[in-house]
């Protein structure tokens, strides 16, 4: 049997929730877990347009075979609109074979999201990434306030999950706070999967 292992499977245009992604990792690493980066390609309108089989840069792309057998999930997008990317929808939209087999119920399951601003629907998309998690039976592992930053933060940080607030051109560095916070988070996955798998 291989190692267990926490899935961070994240979408990141232009590398703010891929910074997220790594540092969630990271919280996951220090509990004790293994942590997989994994990515989705992008989605077109173009019909013809094919991505290549793996990116030129950053993590591989999730297979369904990966999600099926992760310990645990830190699930990630940008916001758009208030909701979760396309390519991060169309890929959960395509794991209907893991809800008939029931591959993640009882998983410990997070989220996680940038935006551009602070009032850029950060919550909202956190809670449209929960909905499919909840359907597959995860169970949801937010943020406690017993994590001091969450009564400090003037950037991102929710108790729905970790955030960041990017800025309009995406020049906004992770502040320290909201790096504490998504490896608080990534240690308590990490912390639940391990609980989780042994029961």
């Amino acid at each position: 049997m291989s190692e267990p292992y926490v899935l961070v499977l994240y979408y990141s245009r232009h590398g703010a929730t891929r910074a997220l992604a790594r540092h969630i990792a990271r919280g996951v690493e220090e509990s004790g877990m293994r942590a997989m980066l994994r990515t989705v390609p992008a989605v077109s309108a173009n019909c013809e347009a094919t991505a290549p089989s793996v990116p030129d840069a950053g993590a591989p792309y999730c297979t369904e075979q990966e999600l099926a057998n992760c310990a645990g999930l830190a699930l990630g997008s940008p916001t758009r609109f208030g909701n979760m990317a396309a390519p991060l929808k169309y890929f959960i939209d395509s794991t209907s074979s893991l809800w008939l087999s029931g591959a993640l119920i009882d998983k410990p399951a997070c989220v996680f999201s940038s935006s551009a601003s602070l009032h850029g629907g950060q919550e909202s998309t956190l809670l449209s990434m929960m909905l499919p998690l909840l359907h597959h039976g995860c169970v949801i592992a937010g943020l406690p306030y017993s994590e001091d930053g969450l009564n400090s933060t003037d950037a991102g940080g929710t108790p729905y999950g970790p955030t960041h607030v990017a800025g309009t051109e995406g020049q906004q560095d992770i502040s320290p706070t909201e790096q504490e916070l998504c490896q608080a988070q990534g240690r308590r996955l990490g912390r639940l999967a391990r609980s989780l798998r042994n029961t």
